[in-house]
């Protein structure tokens, strides 16, 4: 494997319950840290709703690994930010033998 070019900076978030001071929660987004990454676009799809029709790509997004339990480590349902963008990572592993890389498989969302 040649190493991957890291040359998109993306914002690690993780959602956070918060009171919304009615009895219920709300989600409220948290920056964990800005990794450099390899973004690689998979093939799209479009599915049609009542009122919407959402868009919706896979990638494979590379960063360096971090020790397993280290909070700048991705994991699934945390999501990466570029911007306005938004990806929300489904699974995480190993990119190469050596453990110096990980693959995060996400999926961004667009409504149309």
């Amino acid at each position: 494997m040649s190493a991957p070019r890291l040359n998109r900076k993306l914002v690690l978030e993780e959602a956070q319950r918060v009171p919304d001071g009615a009895g219920g929660w709300t989600l409220n987004w948290v920056a964990l840290g800005a990794l450099w990454a390899e973004v690689d676009p998979g093939s799209g799809r479009e599915r049609a709703g009542e009122f919407v029709t959402v868009s919706s790509v896979g990638y494979k997004i590379t960063v360096r690994a971090t020790p397993q339990g280290a909070p700048s480590r991705p994991k699934p349902d945390q999501r990466f930010r570029d911007g306005t963008r938004i990806f929300r990572i489904t699974a995480v592993t190993e990119a190469d033998a050596g453990g110096h890389y990980l693959t995060c498989f996400a999926q961004e969302e667009v409504v149309a």
